[in-house]
């Protein structure tokens, strides 16, 4: 279950009735040729990804203007696509810094989901129906069916947040896009620019305090921090003669690190914890939670570590 203190809450939305924008079946238009007024027109080249068979009044780019007049169609996609609903109005400034934020994430996701816009000024009964009390506001729609969203606007780590549990919800299995903040500390971290990557590192985890790609990073920078200009097989005569020299064995661990024996590395450290104590010992400790920084969460070694270490400390 998803924690949530860091995504928001999805469910379904029962008390919003939309029956009443569903227009009966005699009165519902035969399909236009064209686009009707008022929906962007595919860009030339765009490719024709929308739902099987097409929807009237869709157009098939990953954000579309919706209206009450096509809102029927919107329900049918998200059959087949989640729906983000982005209600705005021409007036509103908050919206002007939300949406081009929504539509770059809507591109960036491949249509995986798809944006749609929405006037309140002119679409009032949709506004009515969605319930909206302030404006920007997103509200996804799954199935055909409204879910929770959110007024206001947010952070793009708690926008990427909310798209990722409306996916979740909706059985959508997409690749996590790459995030443009990391890539760019990554390329500083290649280079050997290290306080580059140290900053941007950093501003990644101000904005998401618990992004695993940042932690990562910045553990690395602080490896390659502490190994500037060592010779590796000098620190690791060195450990080898020097087993209780504390920060002989750290620096060896480093090495290890670097030269893919992580798990090596673990054990050294472990065996040290066991070898010490006071303060010591906690700082060999977090040496070695650095190092599992660097491989992430999900290495399998780090988990095999991590056991040892309790035993070790415990």
């Amino acid at each position: 279950m998803s924690d949530p203190r860091t995504t928001p809450s999805i469910f379904t939305r029962g008390a919003v009735d939309l029956s009443a924008l569903r227009p009966s079946a005699p009165a519902r238009p035969a399909a236009p040729s064209t686009s009707p007024a008022g929906t962007p027109a595919a860009p030339s080249g765009a490719p024709a990804t929308g739902a099987p068979g097409g929807i009237p009044g869709v157009a098939p780019e990953t954000v579309i203007e919706v209206t009450e007049a096509n809102f029927q169609e919107v329900l049918e996609r998200s059959l087949q696509t989640p729906i983000l609903l982005d209600f705005w109005a021409d007036w509103c400034e908050p919206c002007k810094q939300l949406s081009p934020v929504l539509e770059r994430l809507a591109a960036e996701y491949a249509g995986a989901w798809i944006l749609g816009k929405l006037d309140v000024d002119s679409n009032p009964r949709l506004a009515q129906a969605f319930r909206v009390q302030g404006i920007p506001m997103v509200t996804a729609v799954i199935g055909g069916q409204p879910v929770e969203g959110f007024t206001g606007v947010l952070p793009e780590a708690q926008i990427r947040q909310y798209i990722d549990a409306v996916l979740k919800a909706a059985g959508v299995s997409v690749e996590t896009p790459a995030d443009p903040r990391i890539d760019a500390a990554d390329d500083a971290l290649m280079v050997g620019d290290l306080d580059a990557a140290e900053a941007a590192y950093r501003k990644v985890l101000a904005e998401s305090p618990a992004d695993a790609a940042a932690e990562s990073g910045l553990a690395q920078v602080e490896l390659y921090r502490r190994i500037g200009g060592a010779d590796p097989a000098a620190v690791l005569a060195k450990a080898e003669a020097n087993p209780d020299d504390v920060e002989a064995q750290r620096l060896a661990a480093d090495i290890e690190v670097l030269s893919g024996q992580a798990a090596e590395a673990y054990a050294r450290l472990v065996r040290l914890v066991k070898r010490t104590a006071g303060d010591e010992r906690d700082a060999v400790r977090k040496h070695l939670l650095s190092l599992f920084s660097v491989a992430g969460p999900d290495d399998p070694a780090v988990a095999g570590a991590r056991r040892a270490l309790a035993s070790a400390l415990f």
